[in-house]
């Protein structure tokens, strides 16, 4: 009798995630580490935009492979009374880029992430992959404009996590050993995450400890006294570029100097009794415009169904297909972006939902010495090819797809969301969106129900619990590739929400993010 076996699943258990609920304020983030700094200072009387920027700092320290202080990103905020707004801080590439330094080699980039391959990889880590860092500009700018605590307050969780230091467990090890084999090209870098050659790792019993990241706890102290200005205009800003001018990178002092942030008026839709405030600037939200007009023609029943599935893979292929056509490409579909999330709503009421990255998973996988910083490699957001319409040039912003949102209901905050994931992310909000706004679910409820994924305009994957039913109604229109929903590999975005009303406030972070809490305040 022959043996045949069955597909390997990686968790073979149940995993449950907590919300948090109360009459007072909710964070959710990716890390729990970075959702105490939130929690921290809304006790302390801070807005939801004072805990929305101390958790961005906090996760600059026990979160590097996602996002940090050599970022960037987009953030939704509205107050009662107020209207959306987008803070967006997204990507810039240096002013003295010289497109020419990104030769291609004629094949296919090697590294997961489907460009083209340039000579070196130079687009994909190292000096010549950094953008203009500008996730300080914007988060000074969302403190001057909704903020009440000073930075010196907001700043001193991130510091105390920094002198702590990142925990050596087994998460932090399997995040360090997927960058390896770049990391270990940068002294830094490997210095750092690669003590004697290989990744940290804690011990096999007891507690796992912590590590320090550098001179990073030097540089946020510094921050938390000079003020975030000066990361611009002052001895962060030398240090830095001495740093990249010694690696022969773009950044220059002009680049700091000039860096700004912007608000614009988030992009407002109609839909289904609701008003959707999408985020403003070259983000995912054209491509998620497209998928509601396709599925306001759709049937919406008591609960989400095969019909209503197969319905949202059709609409998110045609608007991919509308999106590579029109815009340019924002990323690989394969890029192994590591973008993170947070959402925050304040006793007051007001509802902040940020994304910000450093896009691969540790950005360019360059630890600046001077400084401790880990920078970006957004140059990998364009095309190499010089004819594509996101192609490498100076001072341009690339398409991204980041996509945080806002909801209102008779003009005030309702629900707050996003989610990390690159390409992933628009699936994983529209769907996490209507679990909750349009089917009614508690978002409890929501976070634990399976998802699909069309992140290109062909083809689904499908998380395997979403049955036998879905399934064959998705493999009617396109191929199917059914996978498991586990933290490794990472095939779906993880997304958070929060939900406030006249019965409280509810908060969920993503079910398979291991270090991902939702808390109240």
């Amino acid at each position: 009798m022959s043996f045949t076996p069955a597909e390997h699943v990686s968790q073979n258990w149940q995993i449950r995630k907590p919300a948090a609920r109360g009459q007072g304020g909710i964070v959710a983030s990716q890390s729990r580490d970075a959702a105490e700094a939130g929690q921290h200072i809304l006790r302390a009387g801070g807005t939801a935009a004072d805990a929305a920027v101390a958790m961005a700092f906090a996760l600059a320290v026990v979160e590097p492979w996602n996002s940090g202080l050599g970022g960037i990103g987009f953030t939704q905020v509205m107050k009662p009374g107020g209207t959306p707004e987008t803070f967006d801080f997204g990507p810039v590439s240096p002013r003295g880029l010289d497109p020419s330094a990104y030769p291609l080699t004629g094949k296919v980039a090697s590294d997961l992430f489907g460009w083209p391959e340039v000579v070196g990889d130079v687009n994909i880590h190292g000096a010549k992959s950094f953008v203009i860092p500008s996730a300080v500009a914007g988060y000074k700018l969302l403190l001057e404009r909704y903020g009440r605590l000073p930075i010196s307050e907001i700043l001193a969780p991130a510091v105390a996590l920094a002198k702590r230091g990142l925990s050596k467990d087994w998460f932090t090890t399997l995040k360090v050993a997927s960058s390896a084999h770049i990391l270990k090209l940068y002294p830094e870098s490997a210095r750092i995450y690669l003590p004697g050659g290989m990744p940290v790792v804690g011990p096999y019993q007891g507690s796992p400890g912590y590590f320090r990241q550098g001179r990073l706890a030097d540089t946020l102290e510094r921050l938390q006294h000079a003020g975030l200005d000066d990361f611009y205009h002052g001895d962060i800003a030398r240090e830095i570029v001495a740093d990249v001018q010694a690696m022969e990178g773009f950044l220059s002092a002009e680049d700091l100097s000039q860096c700004e942030a912007r608000v614009l008026p988030a992009l407002l839709r109609e839909w289904k009794g609701r008003t959707l405030a999408l985020a403003n600037g070259l983000t995912a939200a054209p491509t998620l415009l497209e998928v509601l007009n396709q599925m306001e023609k759709v049937p919406y029943g008591a609960v989400p169904d095969a019909a209503w599935y197969a319905a949202l893979a059709r609409a998110m292929r045609a608007a991919y297909a509308d999106r590579l056509a029109g815009l340019g490409d924002a990323e690989p579909a394969s890029a192994e972006s590591c973008t993170t999330h947070l959402t925050v709503a304040d006793k007051d009421g007001m509802m902040v939902a940020m994304t910000t990255t450093l896009l691969s998973s540790m950005g360019s996988r360059t630890v600046l010495p001077g400084t401790g910083i880990l920078m970006n490699n957004g140059i990998m957001w364009f095309d190499p090819r010089p004819e594509a319409k996101n192609a490498i040039a100076p001072n341009k912003r690339p398409l991204c797809n980041m996509c945080p949102v806002i909801a209102l209901r008779d003009g005030a905050p309702e629900i707050a969301l996003g989610a990390s994931g690159g390409r992933r992310i628009m699936a994983a909000v529209f769907q996490m969106y209507s679990y909750v706004a349009d089917f009614g679910l508690d978002p409890e409820a929501a976070a634990h129900l399976p998802r699909l994924d069309v992140s290109a305009p062909e083809g689904v994957t499908a998380d395997r619990r979403l049955g036998p039913e879905v399934l064959a109604a998705l493999a009617a229109d396109a191929e199917v590739v059914d996978v498991e929903h586990a933290t490794m590999p990472v095939n779906f975005a993880c997304p958070n929400v929060i939900t406030q009303g006249p019965a409280g406030r509810v908060g969920i972070t993503d079910v398979m993010s291991p270090w991902s809490a939702a808390l109240a305040e």
